[in-house]
Parts: structure tokens; sequence; C-alpha cells
């Protein structure tokens, strides 16, 4: 009888916390849900109308850098009602209301395990959408942020060694079991892993600072750059050249590899007089103390499949690189 009554007091006082407004942190389940994908928590009115759209206006842009078009996040909707049990495992949710208070949320580890959220309100619609005009930007970064974490945990489970990478470059990266080296050499490197229709690729190797300005060519130097080398140490048919893609201007972003000022260049490479193309990211990583920059490049052949989740583990593989 004393057991019985110790069960119901328990439970009472779980559902006291709970009714409470208190979060209840003893234990959370383990995340799920592909990568990219984000679930999207919102009336089925709003996800219909203005405010849906300036959703999907961001969330599902194209990828810069693919071929064709792909959105950033393939998003699954569901109305707050039916947001329950394992719907709550996604390890992406964004969730937008109406409400008296107006805000932008970046949440963590909400109801799983490792989670990251983005939750909305706003008393109107017209105040939902100026809040993701004013912030969207920082909201798509939290949640790829998350997802690169989440795409080198999963490769970290099992890693090929890459010992000679550390000798000949002074860089050491995460990279899957499942690739190979297709090239050792003095001064390049390629790794491959073999597709059921085409590959992914690493390379890396390095170039003196002084080849890459600080002004409007910067672009134009990295380019020039990947294609001397790329096209001289690429082996491809034919008397083939591995290039960029003429037809389309690559995208330059600044970004951060291991603490270092690093160029992203991303865009669609091709062989010269050939019917092969695919999307590459490329790192120029300043290392000034070694008067240089090291070039660290994933790119993608695989035709008539999606490529933004192969080109995603990619950029994750280059952005685990620790310098030397």
């Amino acid at each position: 009888m004393k057991r019985i009554y110790l069960g119901i007091f328990a439970i009472l006082l779980l559902i006291s916390c709970q009714e409470s407004g208190k979060k209840d942190n003893t234990y959370k389940p383990d995340s799920s849900g592909n990568i990219n994908n984000l679930q999207v928590i919102i009336e089925n009115e709003l996800w219909n109308g203005d405010v849906g759209e300036e959703i999907r206006n961001y969330f599902a842009s194209p990828t810069h850098g693919l071929p064709q078009d792909e959105p950033i996040f393939s998003m699954n909707q569901m109305p707050p009602a039916t947001y329950t049990g394992f719907a709550r495992k996604n390890r992406l949710f964004l969730h937008v209301t109406i409400g008296a208070e107006e805000k932008v949320k970046i949440a963590h580890d909400e109801y799983a395990r490792p989670q990251t959220g983005i939750i909305v309100s706003a008393p109107s619609e017209e105040a939902l959408i100026a809040l993701f005009k004013k912030d969207a930007d920082r909201m798509i970064k939290a949640l790829k942020n998350s997802e690169i974490k989440e795409r080198q945990r999963r490769t970290s489970i099992s890693t090929m060694k890459t010992d000679s990478l550390k000798y000949r470059f002074g860089v050491d990266m995460k990279i899957p079991s499942a690739y190979h080296v297709a090239r050792n050499a003095e001064d390049f490197f390629w790794m491959r892993k073999e597709l059921e229709s085409g590959s992914t690729n690493i390379i890396v190797y390095q170039v003196p600072m002084n080849l890459i300005g600080r002004d409007s060519a910067i672009v134009g130097d990295i380019i020039k750059i990947r294609d001397s080398i790329g096209g001289a140490l690429m082996p491809v048919e034919d008397d083939g050249h591995f290039q960029t893609e003429e037809a389309y201007a690559p995208y330059l972003f600044e970004s951060e590899i291991d603490g270092h000022f690093a160029y992203e260049t991303k865009g669609t490479w091709d062989v010269k007089g050939e019917y092969m193309a695919g999307p590459f990211i490329n790192y120029a990583v300043r290392d000034e103390k070694n008067n240089r920059y090291l070039i660290l490049e994933g790119f993608t052949y695989a035709p008539s499949v999606a490529k933004r989740d192969l080109q995603f583990e990619l950029e994750s593989i280059l952005k685990s690189a620790k310098l030397q």
C-alpha cells in the first residue's frame, strides 16, 4: 500500500511541474530527421497565406552554387495542434504563431537532443512578415550551423586516416572512411568517394599569399588559381580541361576556418568540350604564419542526382579543418 501511495505522489508531482509551465529537463529523447529537413509549425491559414509565402521565400530559396535549383531546407508544415509526441523529435523546427508578444527566439534542445528551433511570434500577420524580413538570415544561419555540427558528428563515427595530409600541408580534417586517396603528391592531395553514379571529391593544395588580392579582383584570382591548378592536375579524358563554368558567376563570401579568415567561393565546374559538370565549394584559408593560402575544395559529379546534401557533406568536412 505504501508503494502505491508513493507512486501516486510521484505522478501528481510530475503533473504539477508540467502544469506550472516549467520544462522537465530530466530526460529528452534523441532527435531525428534527415539533414536540412525543417519542420514548420504554423496554422494552415497562415501557411497558405502571405506569411507562409514569406517563409518559403527565405527558407526554401535556392541553395547557392548548385547547377539546378534546390531549396536551402526541405520543409514539412503542420498545425500547432498536431505538434505532439514523435513530431517534436525533429532536429530542426520553426514555430510561428500570432501572439501578443513580438519575439524571435533561437531555442536549443527544447524537446529532444540535439535540436535547434526558431520560435517566432507577433501580434499580426504584417508583424510576422516584418520579423522574417529583418531576421531570416540570422535564423537560417543558426539552423545551418546546427546541421553542420550534426553532419560532422555523423562523420566522426568512422573517419579515414589523414597523416599524409597533416605532414604535407599541416592540416587535419575529419573525413568519412568511405573516402580513399586518389592522388597523394607533394603539392596536391585528392580524396574521392564513389557514388552509385559519380563521386564526391576533396582536393587540398596551397599557394603563396600574394596570389590572392584584397580588392574587387579577389574572385577572379581564386578562379584563376583553381582553373590553372585543377586544370593541370585533375585527370580528365580526351584532353579535356577541368575548369570553372564560365556561364555562371560564382558566389563569394567571407568565412572562417579554424579561426583563420577564409574566402568561400561556390560555383559550378565543368570539363571543357565534355558533358561533365557539377557544383564546387572552395575555401581559400589565409595562413599568415606560413605566408600562404591553404586551398580546400569539395566538388561533386553526380549526373541526374540532387546535389544539395552531397555538397553540404563536403562543406561540413572542409569546415572541420584544423591548421597545425
